[in-house]
């Protein structure tokens, strides 16, 4: 069984930084699209950035300049690297397969205020 475990959200102002990581259990990891999901109250969860096994990347438009993602296969890790946070980025924050295919971790939470 697939495991995912979030970890490195917290309360930043905006303009402040945060490094989200992902650990991956039970999977051909290095074989996956890994992506990053966020969920803000009352809005559905929606796809924020996705690397493939050959490094290629996404983002979503409102992220892109200020996110960066990134993947260690040794460490059978994926991280979110956020810079510029605004407080439109507070969400919840999810890894998964890119067109989710594991269980859902509990994922990470981010606040962004003053």
């Amino acid at each position: 069984q697939v495991q995912l475990v979030e970890s490195g959200g917290g309360l930043v102002q905006p303009g402040g930084s945060l490094r989200l990581s992902c650990a991956a259990s039970g999977s051909r990891f290095s074989i996956n699209v890994m992506a990053w999901y966020r969920q803000a109250p009352g809005s559905q969860r929606e796809l924020v950035a996705s690397i493939t096994s050959a490094y290629g990347t996404y983002y979503l438009d409102s992220v892109r300049g200020r996110f960066t993602i990134s993947r260690d296969n040794a460490q059978n890790t994926v991280y979110l690297q956020m810079n510029g946070l605004k407080p439109d980025d507070t969400a919840l924050y999810y890894c998964n397969t890119y067109g989710p295919s594991y269980p859902w971790g509990q994922g990470t939470q981010v606040t962004v205020s003053s």
